[in-house]
């Protein structure tokens, strides 16, 4: 049986729409939601980078348009195409959320969510950490979402993809507004499992 849930499907499907609401039906029927998401940071109408949001609402910055990001003060600079990667304040606010997951006892159904597993969020060897050991941990089902595969395999994604715990949900266009309830359902399943 599985005990985790991601979603993949191409960009801009909807993946991080539909994350959301499956956790705003989850707490509505007190399941524990914690973690974080990923969210498009428009100015003007245009696409200038992406946030990390807890789901608790704290923001921080993942990656900006070089023209926008500024200088990286002489430290590494981590690409994805035209975006600027900021680890630091990637780390600084998903990070801790992991070590609240390993050392908090569960205290029945919880679900963490990952939103995402991708190029951007693989940069830190420390959230690679994270995810392995919190795939491996009894006390939280993960929620979350992966690119679809595409040029060069992500070792990570990969992984999550062929563990056997793991169901895999693919959205579409035709299908992103149907799929609600069999996310919910199995989600479900995996928390009857865990508690």
């Amino acid at each position: 049986m599985f005990k985790h849930v991601f979603l993949t499907g191409p960009p801009g499907v909807g993946k991080t729409t539909l994350v959301k609401k499956v956790c705003e039906a989850l707490e509505s029927s007190g399941v524990g939601v914690e973690g974080f998401y990923t969210e498009e940071v428009r100015e003007a109408g245009r696409r200038v980078g992406f946030d990390v949001v807890t789901v608790t609402g704290e923001r921080g910055h993942l990656s900006r348009i070089r023209d926008v990001a500024g200088s990286s003060h002489g430290r590494r600079e981590y690409t994805v195409g035209q975006y600027v990667v900021d680890l630091p304040s990637f780390e600084s606010l998903a990070l801790p959320l992991f070590t609240n997951v390993r050392s908090a006892d569960a205290g029945g159904r919880k679900v963490f969510v990952i939103d995402e597993i991708g190029k951007m969020e693989l940069f830190s060897q420390s959230f690679i950490r994270s995810v392995r050991q919190t795939l491996d941990s009894s006390s939280y089902t993960i929620l979350g979402t992966i690119p679809i595969p595409k040029g060069k395999p992500l070792g990570l994604v990969e992984e999550v993809r062929s563990r056997r715990d793991v169901k895999v949900f693919t959205l579409s266009k035709e299908n992103r507004n149907s799929i609600l309830q069999d996310i919910l359902a199995a989600l479900r399943n995996c928390l009857k499992q865990t508690s």
